[in-house]
């Protein structure tokens, strides 16, 4: 979206339009920081500026631009659910349900990199819109399929809540890292992803075959002595 001229004023909107004027400010923080990258460049007048309304217009839909920012980031995670969920169909599995998910979460970072280091990696304000929307999109879809995974008995059983964070932050650590540090000998990113969401998801599956309280070396054990199971 370009900047409007700031002698350009914006028409005067029809009666019942706030939810358009909500939107159109929305884009208009969004595009500010694609373009800067910085939450410091987007500033009230800013936004208004390129909407072609007034601060105080801004004020009647936002109390602040913490809670702008907070709506543009709840806005992001709503399009994330969104991602995820077309990642799932037609996947034959449980297990490549949770694979997909978790490559369509990183794959939406790469690709929209300043939203999704200001949306994760900002600092956090408890209770906000961004914490419940995730809670309520993202979340609850790899926590649904760990879920699945659990009675399926393809995953030991346990806390589903527990394992999903450990897979979030799975994915997450890939995401951040190929935003932040791009130049690292990654190969291709969404190839290296699936290697490290693969090693998770099949990682599970062992802890449930041999124990949750086995160490690393009785892991490597029972890999040595099942080795030739397949051959």
């Amino acid at each position: 979206m370009n900047p409007r001229s700031l002698g350009e004023r914006r028409q005067r909107a029809p009666r019942g339009s706030g939810e358009q004027l909500h939107d159109e400010i929305l884009d208009a923080a969004t595009d500010l920081l694609l373009e800067t990258g910085s939450v410091k460049e987007v500033s009230i007048r800013s936004v208004a500026e390129r909407v072609g309304v007034t601060p105080p217009s801004i004020y009647l839909h936002f109390t602040d631009k913490d809670a702008l920012l907070d709506a543009v980031c709840a806005r992001y995670y709503e399009r994330l659910h969104t991602k995820m969920k077309q990642a799932a169909e037609g996947q034959s599995t449980t297990l490549d349900v949770l694979r997909a998910q978790g490559l369509a979460y990183v794959r939406f970072a790469i690709d929209t990199p300043e939203l999704y280091r200001i949306a994760t990696m900002g600092e956090g304000r408890p209770g906000s819109d961004v914490d419940a929307t995730l809670a309520s999109s993202a979340f609850v879809h790899l926590r649904e399929t760990v879920q699945a995974l659990m009675t399926e008995g393809i995953y030991p059983p346990g806390d589903a809540t527990a394992v999903t964070l450990q897979l979030w932050s799975t994915a997450h650590g890939v995401a951040a890292l190929l935003v932040a540090k791009p130049y690292l000998p990654f190969g291709e990113p969404l190839e290296f992803a699936d290697n490290v969401m693969r090693a998770f998801c099949t990682g599970q599956i062992v802890i449930g075959l041999i124990g949750t309280e086995a160490t690393v070396q009785d892991t490597l054990d029972w890999v040595i002595e099942n080795k030739g199971v397949r051959q």
